[in-house]
């Protein structure tokens, strides 16, 4: 049976989620997940280049097949809403950088696909992640949890082999 080892991500500018998850058939299998974490003290050129330097060093250790990704929906203000969209910028470039196919999701798209509800809100789809993977707890922290829905989402929705 083919393997496909699949990445969600989480982008953000202080914290970028990552959950990387094997599909075999049908079955899903965590292999890793956490966060990358940028400092308010850095200047912002500081900050992008952490969240690339780290990504890379995910990507050589996970070798991932392909990639899932939350679209950017919405944001309080402007200036959140273009630091999200700048560290988004840098995790598209880095996954090109690696020729890592990547699709976007909507959050309604995740939230149907991991819960069966576009209106779940954080805590059931982190409920969902938890079974669906067959962890002992919920992942966190929340934007882990929401990377590795982007991965589950990813897998719900891609042609993978059954066999």
């Amino acid at each position: 049976m083919k393997k496909k080892r699949i990445i969600g991500i989480d982008p953000g500018l202080a914290h970028t989620g990552f959950g990387v998850i094997d599909a075999i058939g049908q079955t899903k299998r965590l292999v890793s997940y956490g966060i990358i974490e940028t400092s308010p003290d850095d200047d912002h050129g500081t900050r992008l280049l952490a969240i690339y330097n780290r990504l890379v060093a995910v990507l050589e250790e996970f070798k991932p097949d392909e990639a899932g990704m939350e679209t950017l929906y919405f944001a309080r203000n402007v200036s959140s809403a273009l630091n999200v969209a700048e560290a988004k910028g840098v995790v598209t470039m880095c996954l090109s950088q690696f020729a890592i196919p990547l699709s976007m999701y909507t959050p309604n798209q995740i939230k149907t696909s991991v819960t069966g509800s576009g209106r779940a809100d954080k805590e059931l789809v982190e409920r969902y992640v938890k079974i669906l993977l067959n962890l002992e707890t919920e992942p966190k922290p929340d934007h882990a949890a929401d990377a590795l829905a982007a991965a589950i989402t990813h897998i719900h929705t891609s042609v993978l082999p059954l066999a």
